[in-house]
């Protein structure tokens, strides 16, 4: 039986991939935690193994006498309190894996790396609007960004056969920052930024699936591929299809000037040090929002993959608020 080790497997995109594979009658390990939720891995052909990420020489322990035919590195950390812990979960985690795959002579037929569309920055921003390309010089402008970044040109060093997958802002069932706009709306209020036009990309999580199982079966190593539903859309059109999925409740929509959102953003990053709790409205955060160009070119997937994007943000958002509602969320 083909055996597939996913990392991140209890997390928001990681249990969907645990899903696809079982029903792909793969011997799935799940890489997860002490800590780590089993809430969405309850079925019992999975096999579990606790991954130190931080330790080369744990993971070197805890791999071995396995074997894995593919591996998918999907854990990762998105919000972080200390700047650094971008760059020891995001970057040095994945160096640690690797080099203990390598170390042990696993022999792997592709390693799929989940990066985010986020490495590449504020680009092309002057209007009209085009899309990012793969021969764009990355500019990341986020510290999630740049400890992508760093991952997948690291990547790029070692003699292992990886693919990397670029995705857009990935949203579906069991996903809690997008869900927070919901809650908001639910809440009679929807909070934009910035006046200048903005053009922004999604994509469902299940097509994010779809797209790693493709590459398992015909990514070429060293290739990286932008993933969104293929569909552009204005910064409303979120909020819009939620707000008729709830039942159209009254709301004020409020548009906030950058300057504001700076405002907000730093006094969130100071409670959250504070605190010591993570907050959405962070550094991050904010220069996530003020980007304007989210278009993404999504042709090579296309065509090499053979990626076809099947659910559209207007559907997609259906599904996600009724299972939102259906697990008592909203």
């Amino acid at each position: 039986m083909t055996s597939i080790l996913i990392t991140g497997a209890s997390g928001f995109i990681g249990s969907f991939i645990v899903e696809e594979a079982l029903r792909r009658n793969f011997e799935v390990w799940a890489a997860v935690r002490k800590s780590s939720s089993h809430q969405f891995l309850t079925d019992e052909r999975i096999h579990f193994i606790e991954l130190n990420l931080s330790s080369e020489e744990a993971l070197r322990q805890q791999l071995a006498g396995h074997r894995f035919d593919y591996v998918i590195h999907a854990a990762g950390v998105t919000k972080c309190l200390d700047k650094q812990d971008f760059f020891r979960i995001n970057t040095e985690g994945t160096k640690h894996l690797v080099r203990a795959l390598l170390a042990l002579q696993m022999p792997l037929r592709r390693f799929v790396y989940i990066s985010s569309l986020s490495i590449m920055g504020a680009i092309r921003e002057q209007q009209p609007y085009e899309e990012i390309r793969e021969s764009d010089t990355p500019r990341p402008n986020t510290a999630y960004g740049e400890s992508k970044l760093q991952a997948e040109q690291w990547l790029d060093t070692q003699p292992i056969p990886y693919i990397i997958l670029r995705p857009t802002g990935v949203y579906g069932p069991r996903e809690r920052d997008y869900f927070m706009m919901a809650k908001s709306i639910q809440a009679h209020t929807d909070f934009a930024v910035g006046f200048r036009q903005q053009d922004i990309t999604f994509v469902y999580v299940t097509d994010v699936v779809q797209a790693v199982f493709l590459a398992l079966e015909k990514g070429q190593t060293g290739r990286r591929y932008f993933l969104s539903d293929g569909e552009v859309y204005q910064s409303a059109a979120f909020s819009n299809y939620i707000r008729r999925e709830l039942g159209n409740p009254w709301w004020i929509r409020i548009t906030a000037p950058l300057w504001l959102l700076r405002v907000i953003t730093f006094v969130g990053e100071y409670v959250g040090r504070l605190t010591g709790k993570v907050t959405a409205l962070n550094n991050d955060k904010y220069y996530i929002m003020r980007q304007r160009n989210w278009r993404c070119d999504i042709t090579p997937a296309c065509q090499e993959l053979g990626y076809k994007p099947q659910v559209k943000l207007e559907e997609g958002v259906r599904r996600s608020i009724k299972w939102y509602r259906e697990n008592g969320w909203l």
